[in-house]
């Protein structure tokens, strides 16, 4: 075989050597662009209690939110919900999480996953649509914080003091997030402890004072499923939006599993303890709305106990946007660093984090923070319905095709148990995307075939601007199963370790001294360590 490795067609990128781009800048992208994971000079910043806390954030914050699914149905089928939904839809998530991510230890996260499956068309519609979803997510937060601040600040309930709020927020949340993971996950395991000591002392003072029978409530006839179901399917969801973190945790391989199990124990407990303790003292579900939990502790405890659940609403949005924004804006960046989108999209600041990603996420943010939290909540859950469904079936897929694909961490569970396990999940998913139809909500099937649309355009529009040079792309790899971290002295001539872009298996990880040309395993350059080339 021929060696390829001072072959000028083939571009070098390899963990030794640093990329140039089409200017000649050594780097990434130029100086202020730190480099993707898996090549020198990246550095991994988050370890396992910045991620719990991160995870924490991303799918709960704590139990605001639940308020609006507690005044569509009622306290029976609230409390039922918070401990059936777990089983059926956030354990398996957060275990097929747990095997992806540190399968593809990278910043595209499920983008990583679905491309590996279907190829590059697919992992980009997987990518569109998880940050429409993820960015009219991280719209609720500012509009959630002005109704927890209105006991106090009546003002924020309408016209332009909410809107200067709500714009100025998020402005400023955006802008902590550019200062980089380490000062977000600071704040947000600072922000995790301003809300679990308010509702620990919350739940402490309602206990003498329940009534059991406030639990058995229910009201059939006025039963508001498609709220219902929205609300409780929104509180757990988004487990697999942490994936695109993948690149910056140390240690993935045995931290994510670790990370999950932990944020599953504390997010369900968050949501269930504090729920069940007000609707025991305050079971009368026609008054539960947003910021309800500050009238709960204003009667139970007094104004002072009021002021401090409102401060632990205050951190918790806090967090949920900065845990999504850096979701969000990550996913771009990461996407463009294995080719999915322009180069210039991946473009990190001096403090590493993505600017570009950062920037798009806010504009989206401040286009749909003017909607109410259900029709946020019902826009979002359409277009993210799309992609779990799509995440399900690669998972699968990968499992049947690939069953030699390094995976550091693996659900014990054969092929058939992993179908069964995602059945009901998947029914889940079915019945909240028919939710819009059968409602003749045509504004959120407006919303969704969309974005589906958008999907099916934007893609070969950007690979017509890649062919005809308009645009300047890297090329698509992935760094499965922390090839580069393993294996150190592997040299990847292409830069997909031991994967493909498109859609077809290559090789297992790479063994020492063995470089994977292509991805695909159709070339391979046996390199000594000491630098001597063999073919």
């Amino acid at each position: 075989m021929a060696d390829l490795t001072n072959d000028p067609t083939v571009p070098l990128i390899s963990p030794q050597s640093p990329r140039r781009n089409d200017e000649g800048v050594m780097g990434y992208g130029g100086q202020a662009h730190h480099r993707p994971p898996g090549e020198p000079g990246h550095i991994r910043t988050l370890g396992l209690w910045p991620l719990v806390t991160l995870i924490f954030f991303e799918v709960s914050g704590g139990p605001f939110g639940t308020e609006d699914a507690v005044s569509a149905a009622g306290p029976l089928l609230t409390i039922l919900g918070f401990l059936v939904f777990p089983v059926l839809w956030s354990i398996p998530e957060a275990l097929i999480t747990a095997e992806l991510a540190t399968a593809f230890p990278e910043n595209s996260g499920y983008v990583a996953w679905v491309t590996a499956a279907f190829g590059p068309f697919w992992g980009f519609q997987e990518g569109l649509w998880s940050w429409i979803s993820g960015v009219t997510d991280n719209s609720l937060y500012p509009v959630m914080l002005a109704a927890n601040l209105e006991i106090f600040f009546p003002q924020l309930a309408e016209g332009w003091p909410k809107y200067t709020f709500l714009v100025g927020m998020s402005l400023l949340l955006s802008g902590l997030n550019y200062r980089g993971l380490t000062v977000v996950g600071n704040a947000v395991i600072t922000s995790t402890l301003a809300i679990l000591v308010p509702f620990a002392l919350l739940c402490a003072l309602c206990l003498p004072k329940v009534q059991v029978s406030n639990y058995t409530r229910v009201d059939w006839d006025s039963v508001n499923w498609s709220t219902f179901l929205n609300v409780m399917f929104w509180n757990l969801n988004y487990w697999d939006s942490v994936s695109t973190l993948a690149g910056e945790v140390r240690d993935p391989g045995r931290t994510f599993p670790r990370a999950l199990l932990l944020a599953v124990v504390l997010v369900v407990a968050m949501y269930l303890l504090p729920t069940v303790a007000a609707l025991g003292v305050l079971g009368t579900t026609g008054d539960w709305k947003l910021g309800y939990y500050g009238t709960v502790a204003q009667q139970v405890g007094g104004s002072w106990l009021a002021a401090w659940i409102i401060v632990a609403a205050a951190c918790s949005q806090v967090g949920q946007y900065q845990a999504e924004m850096a979701s969000d804006s990550y996913q771009v960046q990461g996407m463009a660093e294995r080719g999915f989108l322009p180069r210039a999209l991946g473009r990190r600041s001096r403090y590493g984090t993505p600017v570009y990603g950062i920037l798009l996420s806010s504009l989206g943010v401040l286009c749909l923070a003017y909607k109410s939290f259900e029709e946020i909540v019902t826009m979002l859950n359409a277009i993210y319905c799309l992609a779990e469904l799509l995440e399900f079936a690669a998972f699968v897929w990968l499992r049947i095709k690939r069953p030699d694909l390094p995976r550091p961490y693996r659900v014990p569970l054969p092929t058939w148990g992993l179908v069964l396990m995602l059945l009901p999940a998947s029914a889940l998913l079915l019945v909240v995307l028919a939710m819009p139809v059968i409602n003749r909500d045509w504004a959120t099937c407006s919303w969704t075939l969309a974005a589906v649309g958008l999907g099916f355009v934007l893609h070969p529009v950007l690979q017509y601007s890649k062919r005809r040079g308009w645009l300047a792309f890297d090329e698509m790899h992935f760094d499965c199963a922390n090839v580069y971290d393993k294996y150190p002295h592997v040299v990847d001539l292409r830069g997909n370790g031991s994967c493909f872009t498109d859609g077809s298996p290559s090789t297992a990880a790479a063994p020492a001294g063995v470089a994977d040309v292509n991805g695909l395993g159709r070339a391979v350059v046996v390199v000594a360590t000491n630098g001597n080339n063999h073919s």
